[in-house]
């Protein structure tokens, strides 16, 4: 019998079998439509003794498995795990078990989450939480007991979403998000024993969504600041989760407020200031900008911040790297300890979930389609992520590939990212490689052109420090954006060029005040994949190279 039916049986056996035939478990209420008999493959499950091994192979799936959830767990917490990367349509928890399914509105939004919490163990109410692909398709709970709950939260998640509702269980006096709330937060410090940074600031506050400003000052002898969402609701979810929170151990609690300004203009990019979508800002102190690494940093919040958007920008949970004496409590639904790196506290940001990597800027990719694969090819996808320095294909066993990368945290966001995509009709795969560097052929050596180096390649999206570039890296999807598009090209044209390269197109459209930039929605994910892999560079005439890349938006 299905291993999963036989838990809610074993569940169901202390109500009484009676119970469990009227519930409808056994004559087959609860059904799980299975299209696969491997078993799952865990998002960070190396606690299970289980996998220690090579673990089993299995395809993604839409319905997710989650382990060791706490007993306490509310219905809302489970379901917020799921809420940034897409919508969330079914849950059954299985609290007698510690464990809980989840199901997502698209195989696509389970395999960015999977990928996402791999090196970022997701936490409830401080507890670690493992995840892995279901074996199953499909959840149908219509008839199980207590469903009613689930539902409720799901329906109260689908408010939120609209920006109407908090999340059950939040407090009553401030869990409702009021029509025109605003994106900007005013924050008061008290007890301050130790001294709070606007890095600081940022790192704690961009663990809830994208921190588009902040300004810092001191008024009636208290350290303030005013820090801005690119949404409300990302505001909404960082005051219900850290007012009255202390950033240090026992002191510098955070005050949190609802500013009555609804935007902040910032003039200088310093220590006191910072606007993170206006890297030319002056320091205001004669110099022209910031130093070098901190503009490669703070100009990239789409790197520093989640690169996912899901309900309405709300942010996945973040785990910072450990810092002994620098955490904050941790936050319930979904949000693991939170806690600062030194980096932070001395005015360097340090990219969340690219810690223990050792430096490793080397992929292995498996699972390719030998036939259709090739260095450029893997260039140009990966190249989205990251400036992409080598690529080799493996001589004698060319479904597998190493890419090396200009750093370790351009090659842990494009794994992040770009592991269980499909590609050319397979499920590609990315891990971390035990390779340092890729090796160039010796000369007289047989490659048949397996190995490049892109190096100096005019391709590379991130050679400029501070590059508007890093504020556009997005999940792969269907809707891609297009620019670098000449006048005398149209509609038409453009389509043409698509459906050409074997793709379907959905929808198009043109930037309004811009027609030298358009977005172009095909049939699926990995249809746009492929789009990107041959179009990106396209001679366009006019001297014009089409630029492609992943969009967060729909059409």
């Amino acid at each position: 019998m299905d291993g999963v039916v036989t838990d809610l049986i074993a569940v169901g056996l202390k109500r009484g079998s009676d119970e469990l035939l009227s519930s409808g478990i056994i004559n087959g209420s609860f059904t799980m439509n299975n299209s696969s008999p491997s078993a799952g493959v865990y998002a960070n499950g190396n606690d299970n003794k289980k996998f220690k091994g090579d673990r089993p192979s299995c395809l993604p799936s839409r319905v997710l498995h989650l382990r060791k959830i706490p007993d306490d767990v509310t219905e809302a917490e489970v379901i917020s795990l799921g809420l940034p990367f897409g919508k969330v349509t079914n849950l059954l928890m299985l609290k007698g078990k510690s464990q809980a399914f989840l199901e997502m509105a698209s195989e696509e939004a389970a395999i960015t989450m999977v990928n996402y919490y791999t090196p970022v163990t997701p936490h409830l109410r401080s507890q670690p939480v493992f995840i892995q692909y279901s074996n199953h398709r499909e959840l149908k709970t219509d008839n199980l007991p207590n469903q009613a709950r689930v539902q409720a939260a799901l329906q109260a998640v689908s408010t939120v979403q609209s920006g109407s509702l908090a999340l059950p269980g939040a407090p009553t006096n401030e869990g409702t998000i009021l029509p025109g709330q605003s994106p900007v937060l005013r924050i008061i410090i008290e007890n301050l024993f130790y001294p709070v940074t606007l890095e600081v600031l940022h790192q704690i506050f961009s663990k809830f969504g994208t921190v588009l400003k902040i300004i810092t000052f001191t008024k009636n002898h208290q350290f303030q600041a005013l820090l801005q969402y690119a949404d409300p609701l990302n505001a909404h979810y960082a005051k219900m989760a850290l007012d009255g929170q202390n950033i240090y151990n026992a002191c510098c609690t955070l005050r949190i407020d609802f500013s009555k300004l609804t935007s902040l203009n910032v003039k200088y990019n310093n220590d006191k200031s910072r606007d993170f979508t206006r890297i030319d800002l002056p320091t205001g102190d004669g110099q022209t900008s910031l130093e070098s690494p901190m503009a490669a940093a703070f100009g990239a919040p789409g790197i520093i911040s989640s690169p996912y958007a899901g309900a309405a920008g709300f942010a996945p949970a973040i785990g910072f790297p450990q810092a002994t004496g620098l955490s904050v409590p941790a936050v319930p639904g979904g949000l693991g300890p939170l806690t600062i790196t030194s980096s932070a506290v001395t005015g360097r940001m340090t990219i969340p979930g690219a810690s223990g990597i050792s430096g490793n800027s080397v992929l292995l990719v498996t699972n390719l389609n030998p036939d259709l694969i090739t260095p450029h090819g893997l260039f140009i996808l990966f190249g989205v992520y990251g400036d992409v320095h080598r690529v080799k294909i493996m001589f004698n066993k060319k479904e597998n590939a190493l890419v090396q990368m200009a750093d370790a945290n351009q090659a842990q966001l494009a794994m992040n990212h770009l592991s269980g995509q499909r590609l050319y009709g397979k499920v590609l795969r990315a891990t971390l490689s035990k390779h340092q560097a890729v090796q160039l052929p010796r000369e007289g050596q047989e490659d048949q052109g397996l190995t490049k180096d892109f190096s100096n390649s005019p391709l590379h999206r991130f050679k400029k420090p501070g590059s508007k570039n890093f504020q556009n890296i997005f999940p792969p999807s269907a809707t891609l954006h297009l620019s670098n598009i000449p006048p005398s090209v149209t509609v038409d044209d453009l389509k043409n060029l698509f459906i050409e390269a074997g793709c379907s197109v959905k929808a198009f459209k043109f930037f309004q005040k811009d027609r030298k930039m358009a977005l172009i929605q095909l049939g699926s994910v990995e249809e746009a994949i492929q789009a990107l892999i041959e179009l990106h560079n396209h001679d366009l005439g006019e001297n014009h190279h089409l630029r492609v890349s992943f969009s967060k938006s729909t059409i």
